[in-house]
């Protein structure tokens, strides 16, 4: 028996990275997949295959209202229902806001905090009819305490939280729970395009020493999304090794 048995998850930006660290524990906790992305890795959907369940990507700009809720319908004509979902779509253009364009800011709130907004609002219908489903934002800890350099990521990833806490307040008379993770360094893609220096001195800055895995924060939205976190609801949890302490 597996923690989401019975379950359908939807993980925007799922093609690699957090995102694909999460469609897979999922699957293998029993949850049918649907993911969308950009542009989809054949590798991703093969991998959650091979653990035994459905799965289905979707190419999908999640900054679109109308692609998202169309292919909500579209996940919903092929799974049924939607249990879970994950709004991890994301990307950085970090600059100092001296140099930040009109442009660098719009393509990043609406990618990170936009795309959240469109999935949720096309999905809580859903959850109501169903009367239950959890919600799970990927925030950041430069959400909560911001960074140079990175006004517009830490403004959208503060947006996500805001969003969570008003979604719980909401639809907590429906049964709908809705959370953020918060991630600190976490080694992926994304900063494996950082400097050396860069990277080593955010690690300086870690009480454990050492960058966290996409699978460790895989583990924590598997915890919000199972019924382990049944009375977890408008909540922030970090995942930044004491980082954030």
């Amino acid at each position: 028996m597996g923690l989401l048995d019975g379950k359908v998850a939807l993980i925007t930006g799922a093609s690699r990275g957090i995102g694909k660290a999460i469609a897979l524990q999922y699957a293998a906790e029993g949850a049918d997949i649907a993911f969308t992305d950009l542009v989809v890795n054949a590798d991703t959907v093969a991998a959650i295959e091979a653990l035994g369940h459905r799965v289905k990507a979707y190419v999908s700009d999640a900054s679109s209202f109308d692609a998202a809720h169309a292919v909500v319908e579209q996940i919903l004509a092929d799974f049924g229902r939607i249990d879970i979902l994950v709004n991890n779509a994301g990307i950085t253009r970090d600059t100092l806001m001296l140099r930040m364009t009109e442009q660098q800011w719009d393509d990043v709130l609406n990618i990170n905090l936009k795309s959240a907004f469109n999935f949720t609002h096309a999905v809580t219908p859903v959850m109501a009819r169903q009367r239950g489903g959890s919600i799970i934002n990927l925030s950041s800890v430069v959400g909560e305490a911001g960074n140079a350099g990175q006004c517009n990521y830490s403004a959208s990833k503060a947006g996500l939280i805001g969003l969570a806490k008003s979604i719980a307040k909401e639809m907590g008379p429906r049964g709908i729970r809705a959370n953020c993770i918060a991630p600190g360094f976490i080694l992926s893609d994304m900063t494996a395009a950082m400097p050396e220096e860069v990277r080593a001195a955010w690690i300086k800055t870690i009480p454990l020493r050492r960058g966290g895995t996409v699978e460790e924060v895989a583990k924590v939205a598997l915890f919000l999304a199972s019924d382990l976190a049944s009375y977890v609801s408008g909540q922030v949890i970090n995942v930044c090794g004491g980082m954030a302490c």
